[in-house]
């Protein structure tokens, strides 16, 4: 019964020695992919991108010629024409004329401004009337400014080119007062006319000495309409009385 029981003993003793087998087997196997270092010559990419980053010096190198334009540009100012109107009237007409002509100008400005500022600003009981012929008056002195410049550059000579360049020339005075009375804006109105017709009459003077025609007769219509406009705002402003008149 003894020899019995130690006979299957060894069978099972065959177990272990399996084991190790396996484990030494699957060890040896497990180094060959150690081999991934191999992958390492994917570090050669930087030398394309070096070869990349050396192209934009090709693109530069190649973009220098275009630096040839600007010599282009410079000769476009020797194109640009002189402002010299060809006329027969004297050196002197159209330096005496076209100043001339250019204060006047500023002068109709700062009149076409003071009458649209009251035309805005008018208020009381008459406030449609005035309204309405002050912006009558605004339209019709509004009318002589281009008629003044273009007949400035038809003699020869050079215009108004901005505001402060009308400030620097007029003689007007300017109102930029928060309120004025209705009667008041009609009698400063009506001195700035009378002054203007004053200025236009030194100015057909002029014409008349360098026999400029055609300036002089434009002037003889401005002082019949600026005339009429004094006399309207004298009848305007005047002060009623019981009859009406």
């Amino acid at each position: 019964m003894k020899q019995s029981a130690s006979a299957p003993k060894k069978p099972a003793a065959a177990k272990p020695a399996a084991k190790p087998a396996a484990k030494a087997a699957s060890k040896p196997a497990a180094k060959p992919a150690a081999a991934k270092p191999a992958a390492k010559p994917a570090a050669s990419k930087p030398a394309a991108a070096k070869t990349a980053a050396a192209k934009p010096v090709a693109k530069a190198s190649a973009a220098k010629p275009a630096a040839a334009k600007p010599p282009a540009t410079k000769s476009v100012p020797r194109r640009a024409p002189a402002l010299a109107t060809p006329s027969d009237l004297s050196k002197n007409a159209t330096r005496d004329l076209s100043a001339a002509l250019n204060r006047l100008l500023a002068d109709v400005f700062a009149l076409y401004l003071k009458t649209k500022n009251f035309h805005w600003h008018v208020s009381g009981p008459h406030f449609r009337d005035y309204h309405l012929l002050l912006d009558d008056h605004a339209t019709e002195i509004f009318a002589m400014t281009d008629a003044i410049a273009e007949r400035n550059r038809k003699i020869g000579g050079n215009t108004i080119r901005s505001i402060g360049h009308i400030s620097r020339l007029k003689r007007i005075l300017d109102n930029d007062a928060e309120f004025v009375q209705p009667l008041d804006m009609l009698a400063e109105l009506q001195e700035d006319n009378k002054s203007l017709t004053s200025y236009m009459r030194e100015v057909h003077g002029l014409c008349d000495e360098y026999h400029d025609i055609a300036t002089a007769s434009l002037i003889e219509n401005w002082i019949d309409e600026t005339e009429q406009r004094t006399w309207f705002l004298f009848e305007t402003s005047r002060r009623g009385d019981n009859t009406g008149h």
